[in-house]
């Protein structure tokens, strides 16, 4: 983005503001935007009301690198405020967000809605971002039909109003693409949702035009998209090219790049294997929203086999653990082992066949502790029929062909301990 005159848009503050949370947010000073927009809206700046809300809504509205505190109650207030102060912007983000209820729309120094919108377009028009992304958003989310007064009952016939809405819908192309290309990356994932989903029964998906859309955010600096690019290679096996691009999401502060990371030296894969070096990746990213289970998973597979760290079968328990408790079954097998053979948890056979029956893949040592348990009636009711059968699942393995040399059928077809 071309950098602008302080004060065209906005106040300085909240254009400095902009500038630090949404369009450069790689510079690292989220936090110094903040205060500004903190400081202007103590002061009655509308605008920076409205974005200091924004930001306390969580990760849909603002990067999550930036650390800022989720406050819901506060941002609608906020909104509110900025509604009450005048800021055009505040009225259009309300109606996205369902705050703009009939009381605050009298309150709003506006003829109408149309009037507010008005007032942004003209500076989306003028070549401000922020406010094109929120353009973008008007025709993107359908708020168009409240701002313009048509719903169906505007309309002749639901065909009428069809046509309607299918005229309105792609005017958020233009804007996104302006909005992206000026810097800010939401513009982006909005375009990419438009792109791969279209609106059903309205707008076909296009999602040739979604491939390789975040390539534009990641070389424009965006820690954001340049982790959703590394994905996007990573998933096409171009995994050389998305590992320099987790690389650089990681010195931008995108910290979900460093698990991607972790996991490409875990395989091998664009990287000498290097157990110790995916270790510490899964170890920084153990608290980390939205991959804090695959890192405690992954990190207790690596303790409870030695591999990057000494072999601590208490650690990979606890570890494996928490993820389960997250509702996740990705580490059963190793739960289960730990607490049939007595590893860094009690012996437990009857907790050993909970975890190894929530397995969904085979695995021939699995079946043999399923069948010791099931045979020998640890646990659980004898079955030796059942447990001779899961043994026998076992294959080659020693102990399964110990374990069945304890058992033989009758004349007539029982299976009993010999």
């Amino acid at each position: 983005m071309e950098e602008s005159k302080m004060g065209k848009f906005f106040s300085d503050a909240v254009e400095t503001a902009l500038q630090y949370i949404y369009y450069q947010e790689r510079q690292g000073k989220g936090w110094e935007g903040l205060q500004l927009l903190q400081q202007a809206s103590a002061a009655g700046d509308g605008d920076a009301s409205c974005i200091l809300a924004r930001c306390l809504c969580g990760p849909q509205y603002v990067w999550q690198g930036h650390g800022f505190p989720e406050d819901d109650e506060k941002a609608t207030l906020l909104y509110h405020k900025g509604v009450e102060e005048g800021s055009a912007l505040a009225a259009l983000i309300c109606l996205r967000t369902g705050d703009m209820t009939p009381s605050l729309e009298k309150k709003m120094p506006f003829a109408s809605l149309q009037e507010a919108f008005n007032v942004v377009l003209e500076k989306a028009k003028g070549g401000e971002p922020f406010c094109q992304f929120v353009i973008g958003n008007v025709y993107f989310w359908g708020d168009y039909i409240r701002i313009e007064n048509k719903g169906p009952d505007a309309f002749p016939d639901m065909g009428a109003f069809r046509d309607y809405v299918v005229e309105n819908i792609p005017k958020c192309e233009d804007w996104f693409i302006k909005a992206y290309k000026n810097g800010v990356y939401a513009a982006g994932d909005n375009l990419h949702h438009f792109y791969e989903a279209g609106e059903e029964g309205l707008i076909p998906p296009q999602p040739e035009k979604a491939k390789g859309l975040y390539r534009i955010g990641a070389e424009m600096g965006h820690p954001i998209h340049q982790f959703y690019w590394g994905n996007e290679l990573n998933d096409a096996g171009q995994k050389q090219e998305a590992l320099h691009w987790y690389q650089e999401a990681v010195a931008g502060g995108e910290m979900r790049a460093l698990y991607q990371i972790g996991c490409l030296y875990e395989e091998g894969e664009a990287v000498p294997q290097d157990y110790a070096k995916a270790a510490q990746c899964y170890e920084t990213t153990l608290n980390l929203d939205g991959y804090s289970i695959g890192s405690h998973n992954r990190l207790g597979a690596m303790y409870f086999n030695g591999k990057g760290v000494p072999q601590d079968y208490a650690k990979a328990f606890q570890l494996l653990s928490w993820a389960y408790n997250q509702d996740n079954r990705w580490g059963v097998f190793y739960l289960g082992k730990c607490c049939f053979y007595g590893l860094g948890a009690q012996q437990d056979y009857a907790r050993a066949r909970t975890y190894l029956e929530e397995m969904t893949w085979e695995n021939k040592e699995a079946n043999y502790m399923l069948g010791y348990i099931y045979a020998r009636g640890l646990g659980v009711p004898a079955d030796i029929k059942k447990g001779v059968a899961l043994l026998q699942k076992a294959g080659d393995r020693a102990d399964a062909k110990e374990e069945l040399l304890r058992y033989r059928k009758t004349l007539f077809g029982k299976w009993v301990v010999r």
